[in-house]
């Protein structure tokens, strides 16, 4: 594409309200201006809670509501989250720009076990980022060959951020939530939870088998087959997050398994 570009994807956990959007738009901002020459694709999910209480307003209307209509109603959070966080952006001075989930290009098709297989054919959001530096898009859900919107399953936002990094080649992929990286507990629920600093993809991957959700294991397993270096952090930007790397990327963290005593120097 002869751009430099960077995929950055904002939580629902951490869109919680309109600051939370114009603290959102500031992190772009700033990076933007750290780095004017690497566009940036920002990825949202839909705000705490939103997609829950569409699921249960459909359930008030019907016991088991259609797949397909239920995707659709669900699309309409992070829809608005690519709308609203767009407007603060031009609001913050940046030339930002949002597209819908029929112009960027993920075709996805529902097999019969219920799972989904992504194709990517992202030319008009290409267009878009040689256009403007800052293009942000609904996470969770791409098209079908009908047009029909189809979700990714929970978490599919973080597939969407991974998917995109991988083939628009970006520079890094940054998941944004309300937690600042992997702790070797729930902080919580548990105050002696102490940040990660750096993971390989395979530890990552343990830790989300045995129950931690931080990160889809699905976009887990994609960043692992890629060799995607993410970076998983929250809006503090005092804290560094947690890179989760390839093992030949990791120091001596590599040979540490979840439930394992951490060393004082993994604490980031």
């Amino acid at each position: 594409m002869g751009l430099r570009v960077a995929v950055l994807k904002i939580g629902g956990s951490v869109l919680r309200d309109q600051h939370a959007y114009h603290e959102s738009a500031e992190l772009v901002r700033d990076q933007l201006r750290s780095d004017p020459e690497c566009r940036l694709l920002v990825v949202v999910s839909a705000e705490a809670g939103a997609t829950d209480a569409l699921e249960q307003l459909a359930c008030d209307i019907a016991s088991s509501p259609d797949s397909r209509l239920l995707d659709l109603l669900w699309s309409v959070g992070e829809r608005k989250s690519a709308a609203l966080l767009a407007l603060c952006l031009q609001r913050a001075g940046v030339d930002a720009t949002a597209l819908d989930l029929q112009q960027i290009g993920l075709k996805v098709r529902r097999g019969s076990n219920g799972g989904v297989t992504a194709q990517l054919s992202p030319a008009r959001l290409q267009h878009e980022l040689k256009r403007h530096p800052v293009v942000v898009i609904p996470g969770f859900f791409g098209v079908d060959a009908d047009g029909g919107v189809v979700s990714l399953g929970r978490g599919g936002s973080d597939l969407t951020a991974v998917l995109f990094a991988c083939e628009l080649g970006a520079e890094r992929c940054e998941l944004v939530k309300d937690v600042a990286g992997f702790f070797t507990a729930d902080p919580n629920k548990d105050a002696s939870a102490r940040p990660i600093a750096e993971l390989t993809h395979n530890q990552a991957l343990e830790m989300a088998q045995a129950g931690c959700d931080l990160v889809q294991l699905r976009a887990l397993r994609e960043a692992a087959s890629r060799r995607l270096t993410l970076v998983v952090r929250s809006l503090d930007r005092s804290s560094p997050g947690t890179r989760v790397v390839g093992s030949h990327e990791a120091g001596d963290l590599a040979t540490w398994r979840f439930g394992d005593p951490l060393s004082e120097w993994a604490i980031g």
